[in-house]
């Protein structure tokens, strides 16, 4: 049975790196996946992303990466060379191929995003899609797989429609993650854990309900039971 703590990842979406770096201390060995992500990137996020990895942590990089060719290419073989072993790309063609030519034959992994589980049909529709939110999910993940992605982010309520269109190889990472009565902040498409899990999921994104909780590593702990039950 895989160990639940390799399948809940922590985002670290603190206001600088000493508060990320009190909640690793926190947790201890009650987690060993973290995710930087943009909010981190620009005030030391990449050296705290070195310290993790020193400290044999995995590591998830959500860059979202999107931008010409040769500076995605770029952005891969950095994140690969930190030892990322997940990084988040956005889902154009190109993007992902280049992504690929610059992870090389590294253990960095690929994701694709699908759709934010901060939108919604109304969100979708601004965008000038005209089709389901789950339309444009399985409509980008074909294009992932088609790309040779390793796997995709999405919702929870996505997680069984893309494990059957996707297969049991391809990676799903689910963001919008909550225990029950919990509070969808701004989240548009959340998910628990256990249905997450049950539906497909590999891996479970938890930020706030970890962070603002009181004893993080409990609240850790706790996910992981969700995890293990499911």
């Amino acid at each position: 049975m895989t160990d639940p703590r390799d399948r809940l990842i922590v985002g670290l979406d603190t206001p600088d790196c000493d508060s990320a770096r009190r909640i690793v201390e926190q947790i201890g060995g009650a987690a060993r996946f973290y995710k930087i992500g943009l909010g981190l990137f620009y005030i030391g996020g990449i050296e705290l992303a070195r310290e993790l990895v020193a400290e044999g942590c995995r590591l998830f990089l959500d860059a979202k990466a999107y931008d010409i060719d040769q500076t995605v290419e770029n952005a891969a073989r950095g994140a690969a060379t930190l030892g990322a072993h997940l990084l988040t790309v956005h889902g154009d063609r190109r993007i992902m191929e280049a992504a690929r030519r610059g992870r090389g034959e590294t253990a960095t992994r690929l994701l694709a995003i699908t759709v934010l589980t901060s939108m919604d049909e109304a969100s979708i529709r601004d965008l000038g899609w005209r089709g389901t939110v789950e339309e444009l999910v399985l409509a980008r993940a074909g294009h992932a797989r088609a790309a040779g992605m390793d796997g995709v982010v999405a919702s929870g309520r996505e997680a069984a429609m893309l494990r059957e269109a996707l297969g049991p190889d391809m990676l799903i990472v689910t963001p919008g993650i909550r225990l029950p009565g919990s509070s969808a902040d701004d989240q548009k498409r959340i998910a628990t854990p256990r249905a997450a899990i049950a539906a497909g999921a590999d891996h479970l994104v938890v930020a706030r309900e970890i962070l603002r909780a009181p004893d993080p590593r409990a609240a850790a702990l706790r996910f992981q039971e969700e995890i293990a039950a499911a």
